[in-house]
């Protein structure tokens, strides 16, 4: 029987978290653009020990993982999915915080193996994931993944005096799989 990488991707591959990228992730929280796209929370640097204490400690429930590219083992993001077991979904956050690595595909083929990783690793029904309305890379990135448009929550966000909409989307695992092939 043959099994997909589980890890490695086209361009990168999901690695364990080392205290060595606090140092590195907090050089990303100080791009106010990234911060922005990514949480709704008011912008601010942070230090490495504020990003450290930024992600939620490791737990039955949370899987967290950093981009490494398969190049040179660069950190240039991070994904995790918050697992709610009783329903067999899961939450997803992900992140390209290396600007350098933006548009270039490698948000892509860590989306991919995030999917890859909860539907045939945790056998997960469902996998969900909210976003800015604004941010029109990521929500392209998701709609070709395979994701589907849920909802939103009308200007939910306010950025620059404007307000935008808080928007959901959702993929279940048989749509993954059609998608796959």
């Amino acid at each position: 029987m043959f099994f997909q990488p589980l890890f490695k991707g086209q361009l990168v591959r999901l690695a364990a978290p080392t205290p060595d990228d606090y140092t590195i992730m907090a050089k990303w929280w100080e791009n106010d653009e990234f911060i922005r796209l990514l949480d709704t929370a008011a912008a601010r640097p942070l230090s490495a020990q504020g990003v450290d204490n930024w992600e939620t400690s490791p737990s039955q429930n949370f899987f967290l993982f950093r981009f490494r590219t398969l190049a040179d083992d660069t950190l240039i993001g991070f994904g995790d999915l918050e697992v709610m077991w009783p329903n067999q979904s899961a939450f997803l956050a992900i992140g390209i915080g290396d600007t350098d690595y933006w548009g270039k595909g490698y948000g892509s083929d860590g989306l991919q193996l995030l999917l890859r990783y909860g539907f045939n690793e945790l056998g997960l029904h469902r996998i969900g994931l909210n976003v800015i309305s604004n941010n029109t890379r990521a929500i392209r990135t998701y709609e070709k993944a395979g994701f589907r448009y849920e909802g939103a929550q009308k200007e939910a966000v306010y950025r620059d005096g404007q307000r935008l909409d808080m928007v959901y989307y959702g993929l279940l695992r048989r749509d993954w799989e059609v998608h796959q092939k």
